[in-house]
C-alpha cells in the first residue's frame, strides 16, 4: 500500500509563482496544465524527501541489521537448493 503523503481531496488554493518567461511561453504553447504539472512534481519531491528522511532516521537500525545478516546469515540459508 503506497504511503499517503498528502490529502488528494483537499481543496485547491491559489498560489502566486514566478516562472522563467520562456518556459512559461513554451508550456502555454503546448497547452500544458501548469497546476497539474506542479502538483505531480511536488508529489515526487515530497516522496523523495520522505524517503531520504526515513533512511536517515533508520540508518542505525539498517546498519545493525546488515551487520547481523553478514555475520549470521538469514534463516533460510540451509534451506536453499540453488
Amino acid at each position: 500500500m503506497p504511503l499517503k503523503i498528502y490529502d488528494p481531496k483537499a481543496p485547491k488554493k491559489p498560489a502566486n509563482l514566478s516562472v522563467n518567461a520562456d518556459l512559461l511561453r513554451q508550456a502555454r504553447s503546448r497547452k500544458l496544465n501548469l497546476s497539474r504539472l506542479l502538483e505531480e512534481h511536488l508529489i515526487e519531491v515530497l516522496r523523495d524527501t520522505e524517503r531520504e528522511a526515513w533512511l536517515e532516521e533508520n540508518a542505525s537500525a539498517i546498519e545493525k541489521y546488515n551487520t547481523r545478516i553478514e555475520r549470521d546469515g538469514v534463516f533460510s540459508d540451509g534451506l536453499r537448493r540453488f
